[in-house]
């Protein structure tokens, strides 16, 4: 056996020396070409351009942080769900400690079966929360997220998953960009994986949010296309919300939401020092059907429902295009060229289609070190989160092949099926609904 691998490895040697850098290049097109321009060059750049500019950001920051702790607005938190009973006192806690505490919060029971009416009753007794209501019937995220927030009472709304915990100084710092820039009306926090030492999976997980989320969207953020709020972990101004006529209806409401602020005109942000911890699925059929779900609301609300911002039209912004093409481009189109990519190469190289996709492996694996890099540059918990890196070589695998995967099978469903209308994550009287008004 050791004989044979030997031999193996001798022989994918022996190929690769025939190889030269621009049949390398040639080659692995994909990676050079699409990938390494947007997700390593440009990130560096832009990066490299706010650090560059630390002292005076940091400046901006510490002036609006003395505005709003002047102006000390209510603000609302609402948090919608079902059968979360076990999670809202530990969140209930996480708020209390919290260095901003001029808020309210709104809990919506969307029809639970479990003890969630208990629990909240008794901390309404006792004074920890301000504001329990319950809906009989399941309306969804958005009817729940909807009625509390008609309830609301705060400048701002700042929404959170029932399972979600903040830092100590998640909410004022979420709170702060809307005082650096007057025409900011969203802003999202950054969410990070709790459980990110449980399973393999969600240690993959935990280094695909730190890249895609903390990293990524700091990137859009700055060039001003940011197209996604995180439904975990987002501020919103209570007016504006009620001018864009709050959360539609149907699958994908956090990036709708989004998309309903941009087209209004108004600018959204990403704070990536308001840190959100969340749990993630541990098991990979959990997380699989968790991004099918994803990916299909995608498809949805970007190709679908607000494709307008795609089209010249008389309220037609050049950022919002940028914005929403990016999300499609590399989200949705590219999935399908990537499928067409590795056929390609399986017919070009059928004799050495192995050797491609190891040293494809050991490519990507190179550029990963960049990546890693940049999730240190940026995380304000490298002593905590270095221990990631040991999983640095499966992410190739796992964005590369599960990700993409899921991604194009989702995609597939949605163009030509519309399956998230019957995911049920939403009841089926309300996607019906959503289908019906073309949502």
């Amino acid at each position: 056996m050791l004989l044979e691998l030997t031999d193996s490895i001798n022989q994918f040697l022996d190929w690769v020396n025939t190889l030269t850098l621009s049949s390398i290049v040639d080659t692995y097109w994909f990676l050079f070409f699409i990938e390494m321009p947007r997700y390593y060059i440009l990130e560096y750049i832009v990066i490299g351009s706010l650090m560059f500019r630390y002292k005076s950001v940091k400046k901006e920051k510490d002036l609006a942080r003395s505005y709003l702790l002047r102006e000390n607005p209510l603000v609302s938190i609402l948090v919608p769900g079902k059968n979360e009973g076990k999670h809202i006192y530990k969140l209930v806690k996480t708020l209390k400690e919290q260095t901003y505490q001029n808020y309210e919060l709104i809990v919506v029971d969307d029809g639970s079966d479990d003890d969630t009416k208990l629990i909240c009753d008794d901390l309404v007794k006792a004074g920890y929360l301000e504001h329990y209501f319950r809906l009989e019937t399941r309306g969804g995220k958005a009817a729940a997220s909807n009625y509390g927030a008609n309830m609301a009472r705060g400048k701002y709304i700042i929404c959170l998953d029932a399972d979600s915990s903040l830092d100590r100084d998640a909410i004022e710092k979420i709170l702060i960009p809307f005082y650096v820039d007057s025409e900011v009306k969203a802003v999202g926090g950054c969410v990070k994986v709790r459980n990110n030492k449980a399973t393999i999976c969600s240690s993959l997980q935990a280094i695909e949010y730190l890249k895609r989320i903390q990293v990524g969207r700091i990137v859009t953020s700055q060039l001003g296309i940011y197209h996604i709020i995180s439904g975990a972990f987002g501020a919103f101004d209570r007016k504006v919300m009620k001018e864009v006529g709050f959360w539609d209806i149907g699958p994908g409401l956090d990036g709708d939401i989004t998309q309903k602020f941009r087209k209004a005109g108004y600018k959204v942000k990403f704070a990536s020092d308001a840190i959100c911890m969340t749990n993630v699925p541990t098991k990979w059929f959990k997380l699989y059907h968790q991004r099918i779900r994803w990916s299909r609301s995608l498809v949805r609300f970007r190709i679908r429902k607000h494709r307008d911002i795609l089209l010249p039209n008389r309220n037609w912004d050049i950022l919002n295009w940028l914005s929403n093409l990016e999300s499609i481009m590399y989200d949705c189109v590219l999935n399908f060229l990537w499928v067409f990519y590795i056929i390609r190469l399986m017919i070009t190289f059928n004799t050495h289609i192995i050797e491609v996709l190891v040293l494809g492996y050991f490519i990507r694996l190179c550029f990963s070190q960049f990546a890693f890099l940049l999730i240190m540059m940026v995380t304000e918990r490298r002593k905590e989160e270095a221990f990631l890196y040991r999983y640095m070589p499966l992410m190739s695998p796992y964005t590369g092949y599960f990700l993409r995967i899921a991604r194009t099978v989702a995609h597939i469903q949605e163009l030509f099926f519309r399956r998230s209308y019957k995911d049920a994550w939403n009841p089926t009287k309300t996607s019906r609904y959503a289908q019906l008004e073309n949502m």
